[in-house]
């Protein structure tokens, strides 16, 4: 059965992926992205491909343009029935240049080096607004549509972070931590009026975001992205294509008992001692 289906941060490489695995079900897709024109791109490529979908421009820390959103959404498709709440990221501002702390790095004079005490507090709320208001305000907007329905879900995007944080990105971490626990408390509250609640918690997947990061100029890993293949049993990082098979069980009829959980989706990360 047809249902419509509202991802935020659906102009970005992952959930982009996931919109168009599950227009492929023939769901109608709405793209939500802060990016009107990366919203349009992915809704256009669905239609090319034979799928419905619209392209919307929306602010997740909005609660006016979200509403805007969701009148376009309904005026398209009708009521919501799964919200998936993938619009997040990180800040430099909320980042240690170094993963462990030394006596010696308070005489640190190198410009942009931060250790913990130099965090921005603007920063720091920034990365927990973009993670979890950003997560709370879509679901505020769109799971009205959801009251008295059946087979609706929402889905978030969490990450291996909040399970185990990873150096120097505390405000990361502590954000989708809070999106984790944020899941597990809807998956409660919503029980009784038949919504689930479930969330995602990728690995090491490389994006626009952390390529800079994890990798060379030349396609080479730097020291940090060596690290996490040495830390993941299955020695490289995930594809986008693998974090559809657990949507479309999470969104589908298959799980229909499953609420309030987080699932990893890491290539063994989280079961890896080191050792």
């Amino acid at each position: 059965m047809s249902k419509t289906i509202v991802l935020t941060g659906a102009g970005g490489v992952l959930c982009g992926t996931i919109a168009k695995a599950l227009a492929k079900e023939g769901h109608n897709i709405a793209v939500l992205d802060l990016r009107k024109e990366a919203a349009d791109k992915i809704a256009d490529e669905i239609k090319a491909a034979g799928g419905n979908a619209i392209g919307v421009s929306a602010n997740v820390l909005e609660k006016e343009s979200l509403e805007k959103a969701k009148q376009e959404v309904n005026n398209a498709f009708g009521t919501c029935d799964i919200l998936i709440n993938g619009a997040g990221g990180n800040h430099p501002l909320g980042t240690t240049s170094n993963p462990f702390f030394l006596e010696s790095d308070l005489d640190n004079a190198t410009e942009g080096f931060k250790t913990f005490f130099d965090l921005d507090p603007t920063g720091i709320k920034f990365v927990f607004d973009l993670n979890f208001i950003g997560t709370l305000l879509p679901t505020q907007i769109f799971a009205k549509d959801m009251i008295g329905k059946q087979g609706c879900s929402i889905l978030n995007i969490s990450s291996m972070n909040a399970f185990t944080p990873l150096t120097k990105i505390p405000a990361y971490s502590g954000a989708k931590a809070a999106v984790s626990n944020f899941t597990q408390w809807l998956a409660v509250h919503f029980s009784k009026v038949g919504i689930r609640v479930n969330a995602l918690a990728p690995g090491f997947f490389l994006t626009d975001q952390n390529r800079t990061l994890l990798t060379q100029s030349d396609g080479s890993l730097t020291a940090r992205g060596n690290q996490i293949i040495e830390q993941t049993p299955m020695g490289k990082f995930g594809e986008p294509e693998d974090l559809v098979g657990t949507t479309l069980w999470l969104c589908g009829e298959g799980s229909s008992f499953v609420t309030g959980v987080v699932v990893p989706i890491d290539g063994g990360f989280s079961a890896y001692s080191g050792v």
